[in-house]
């Protein structure tokens, strides 16, 4: 295991139950979108007990480093960064030098991370603290961690702050048993006032901003959208019908959503997706073709900001979030079954550009794919067997 050093935060005001931090030193990916293409980059693959980097091109190996278990990769929106979280906290990956960093945002129970208008956010489901750093100034650290803002929530819970291009603070609202909605936040010298709340979103999971700074939270019952200021409540057709992850393109008014029916079936193979059009306000559930399944990790926003879903028959079906009709088919990889548990290794997929990177644990192998042509690039078998895969995407 790594041994890493970590950093405290140093100044803290607490006011009527809320923090507000300035300090000179101090991630499920669940906000998956399209990312700023950043040709030439890197991928970073997480695997049993270690993380690699690969050359973004050739996938060959750059260098590889030794890390806990499990990890999970968060881009860091800087261009530089890739965020690997670990019991220590949210750790730095220099994706450019490449290195492990000793830079640790401390966290009890490191969770989201979420990256827009110029803003790297971090969430820390042990504490409920946010923790939010200008992507720029992440990216020329070197000793230390840039500046921070903070943000404490009255109960700890598993939840996910952004920041919006005003500064509002929007953030999940929840404990350790429930999670209920989420809040609208203005920052004042030495508090957060709220500005607005929808209490309306039982189970209160990820968040992803689509066209004109529209931002979706899925709920156990639908979802829940703030924009210009105020939060709207969209209700599933079905008693339970969650969407627990939003995938968006911000040049783009629909928000493509993972949809579950079945309270019991843990939402590890999906058969339907919602589409949450943000201009019009309406929502629907899509239920797709039969040999469509994927899970949580198989879905990535790409070119024309169609959906792109990597399926259990080893084909990525090109959605259309305008009507939710499948526009293409792409045949990348083997037919593979859906996890025990949602952190087991199985595929994945990210995008940068036009270009999928696509994941094969059963044959250690990832691949590149052309989502103009559908066409397999470049394919590299990996030394371990991959599980979580990021890029260090340039800053939004």
């Amino acid at each position: 295991m790594l041994r890493q050093r970590t950093t405290r935060l140093s100044v803290t005001a607490a006011i009527a139950g809320l923090t507000f931090l300035l300090a000179s030193c101090g991630t499920s990916a669940d906000t998956p979108g399209t990312a700023a293409p950043n040709p030439g980059g890197r991928v970073a693959v997480s695997h049993p007990g270690g993380i690699s980097v690969l050359d973004g091109t050739t996938l060959e190996l750059v260098k590889s480093f030794d890390s806990e278990e499990f990890t999970r990769l968060n881009p860091a929106g800087d261009g530089r960064h890739v965020v690997v979280t670990t019991t220590a906290g949210f750790q730095l990956l220099d994706m450019n030098e490449p290195k492990l960093t000793d830079l640790v945002v401390d966290a009890k129970a490191a969770g989201h991370v979420v990256r827009h208008a110029g803003n790297t956010v971090f969430f820390d489901d042990g504490t409920g603290t946010t923790t939010i750093m200008k992507s720029a100034d992440l990216a020329t650290s070197e000793e230390k961690l840039p500046a921070s803002q903070h943000y404490q929530a009255p109960s700890p819970h598993h939840g996910v702050s952004i920041v919006l291009e005003d500064g509002t603070l929007l953030t999940t609202v929840g404990d350790k048993s429930s999670r209920s909605g989420a809040t609208a936040l203005e920052a004042h010298e030495d508090h957060w006032h709220a500005t607005a709340e929808s209490k309306d979103c039982p189970g209160i999971h990820g968040e992803g901003t689509a066209a004109d700074e529209a931002v979706v939270f899925g709920c156990e019952n639908g979802a829940l959208l703030f924009h210009n200021g105020s939060f709207e409540k969209f209700t599933a057709p079905d008693q339970y019908g969650r969407m627990g992850n939003a995938y968006v393109s911000e040049s783009s008014p629909i928000v493509v959503g993972d949809y579950s029916n079945n309270p019991d079936a843990e939402g590890y193979l999906l058969n339907a997706v919602v589409l949450l059009d943000t201009e019009k306000h309406s929502y629907q559930a899509v239920t797709l073709p039969a040999n469509v399944q994927y899970t949580w990790r198989d879905i990535a926003r790409g070119p024309g900001d169609l959906a792109y879903i990597l399926s259990t028959d080893g084909s990525i079906h090109v959605l259309d979030p305008k009507d939710g009709s499948i526009v293409n088919e792409f045949p990348v990889i083997k037919a593979w079954e859906g996890p025990a548990e949602w952190q087991d290794a199985h595929p994945a997929i990210v995008v940068n550009g036009n270009t999928a990177y696509v994941t094969e644990p059963a044959t250690s192998t990832i691949h590149t794919v052309d989502l103009t042509t559908g066409k397999v690039g470049t394919s590299k078998t990996l030394d371990a067997v991959p599980n979580e895969i990021a890029l260090n995407v340039a800053a939004h």
